[in-house]
């Protein structure tokens, strides 16, 4: 072994020990503001992750940096699903899911965007406006994918789509009210073809 492996390998380690810590750190910071909100006290989170405050720190160095970094990742995580669901042979069924995790997300996670942008350095309109173009790039691809295969009506944009579902969300009384709002929102999507019986063998 040479001296530079030598020298290589602890910055490896420490370069992979900090990963795992900013990944505990995130995880508990999730579980955290889910269930206390967003003003939860941010010693708990190192805590719960199982490092110090100063850890906790060097990697997010502000409530803000943590908010932005929380809600950022479960912008991520909606998304990796939808791109999930591209591989799904019933297209309007594939939309359909994603919208259902989409309206969960509005109702659930409103709060935490808010607490995000409003703690972030980050202005709320640069914010906002990068989450929506990740959602709605997901949300488009879905949709042009269920109208090329004739299941989705084809005259209704993707701008549309999200109003409706993000207004559903945002409107109704609970989470389960926002899903059955949803499907409501379906009959008036979905085309003869995707509503119509499978044939009889």
């Amino acid at each position: 072994m040479t001296h530079t492996d030598k020298a290589t390998r602890p910055r490896r380690a420490r370069r992979a020990d900090a990963a795992q810590n900013a990944e505990r750190l995130l995880t508990a910071a999730k579980d955290l503001f889910e269930e206390h909100g967003p003003d939860a006290p941010l010693d708990e989170v190192a805590q719960r992750a199982g490092v110090g405050n100063a850890t906790l720190y060097r990697h997010y160095p502000t409530r803000g940096d943590l908010l932005v970094a929380v809600y950022a990742d479960e912008v991520a995580a909606l998304c990796d699903q939808g791109r999930a669901l591209l591989a799904e042979p019933s297209t309007a069924e594939a939309l359909f899911t994603w919208l259902d995790g989409f309206v969960v997300h509005i109702a659930t996670k409103r709060t935490l965007a808010l607490a995000a942008s409003e703690h972030s350095g980050t202005p709320r309109t640069e914010l906002f406006e990068r989450w929506h173009d990740s959602m709605r790039s997901i949300a488009e691809r879905l949709l042009a994918r269920a109208q090329r295969a004739g299941t989705i009506r084809a005259d209704l944009s993707v701008a549309d789509v999200l109003a409706l579902t993000s207004g559903t969300a945002l409107t109704s009384t609970s989470t389960r009210h926002a899903q059955q709002l949803l499907q409501v929102l379906r009959k008036g999507f979905v085309t003869t073809k995707a509503s119509a019986p499978p044939h009889a063998p």
